[in-house]
């Protein structure tokens, strides 16, 4: 295993983490009358949890900006990063859920991909439960009568060291879908607890978080994908946001692949 030198992570464990208001404001990509926007750190829960506003996305920028609702437009996973869209009102939102709904929305992230993918891949395979997984969420190729069609484009960037920094494009927007979709082209996302190399590093976390069995099997301790690019283009809502590479990504790049992004 490579050993990495990233400067310290806040306590990152199975439970949700108190946010810091001045750390928050530090996030913010676009401020207005109608939206917010925040790039995301890869730490940090979206929805309200049971630890009060400050443990979640939504919470505290409730808290901070006192619009309540304030709609969620676009959330992320926890351990990913980049791009969460607030709508302020109920009109802004109706017009980006309208954007999402009839897929009037590209969706660009950033990923870095164990192994070396030489050539672009573009994955159309139907996802489903796992149903051997020890994860009940997990998701997997495979056909039946409750699997949904999926494609997901990889676009290999730069790769070094074992890795790949990739492009990639979810055409659909299934659950877990680039994650399961990497794992199935043989390039599990690098940091990723269920489709890496052992789904049961996902329980261990979840009951005892970072230990030195996740230690020794991961490069990082979050799945390293990040929200780069939302392109709307919907009737009165064409809009593109955009968030730099998270820093922890950058680093991994540059010590180990040996690019900068």
């Amino acid at each position: 295993m490579t050993e990495l030198h990233f400067k310290s992570y806040p306590p990152f464990g199975p439970e949700a983490e108190q946010i810091d208001l001045e750390e928050l404001k530090t996030w913010v990509l676009e401020d207005n009358d109608d939206l917010l926007v925040i790039n995301k750190p890869g730490w940090i829960v979206c929805h309200p949890s049971k630890a009060g506003p400050w443990s979640s996305l939504v919470g505290a920028c409730r808290e901070w900006t006192g619009i309540d609702p304030l709609h969620l437009v676009a959330r992320l996973d926890r351990e990913t990063s980049g791009l969460v869209v607030f709508a302020k009102n109920k009109s802004t939102a109706r017009l980006a859920q309208m954007a999402l709904q009839e897929r009037a929305v590209k969706k660009t992230y950033l990923a870095l991909l164990c192994g070396t993918l030489q050539e672009p891949a573009d994955v159309c395979q139907h996802l489903a439960r796992d149903l051997n997984s020890p994860v009940y969420v997990k998701q997997t190729v495979r056909k039946s009568n409750s699997s949904q069609s999926a494609r997901t484009v990889f676009i290999p960037l730069a790769h070094g060291g074992g890795y790949t920094l990739a492009r990639v494009e979810p055409v659909t927007g299934r659950k877990h879908q680039i994650r399961a979709h990497a794992e199935w082209l043989g390039h599990s996302i690098v940091g990723d607890k269920i489709y890496g190399p052992d789904a049961s590093l996902f329980l261990e976390f979840a009951e005892h978080g970072w230990t030195p069995r996740l230690e020794a099997a991961l490069p990082m301790r979050r799945q390293a994908l990040h929200a780069a690019e939302l392109v709307f283009n919907a009737p009165g809502f064409e809009r593109t946001f955009s968030a730099p590479l998270a820093w922890d990504m950058v680093q991994f790049c540059q010590e180990v692949i040996g690019v900068s992004p």
